[in-house]
């Protein structure tokens, strides 16, 4: 039986249509493709451009 990886509260920082923007997420892990996974589901517009994810854990 495996264990579920831990959340924790992550720092997003990133661009929407070009706009520097930051946003606070649970996450597993540290991953830009969970990161953006978790951006997407906020914003849901597909018309929104997400870009440069970088994630870092919140102090």
């Amino acid at each position: 039986m495996t264990t579920p990886a831990p959340v924790i509260k992550y720092a997003i920082s990133y661009k929407l249509n070009g706009e520097r923007r930051f946003e606070f997420a649970l996450l597993q892990s540290p991953s830009a493709e969970e990161a953006l996974a978790a951006l997407q589901k906020m914003h849901g517009s597909d018309d929104d451009v997400i870009s440069d994810v970088k994630v870092s854990k919140a102090l």
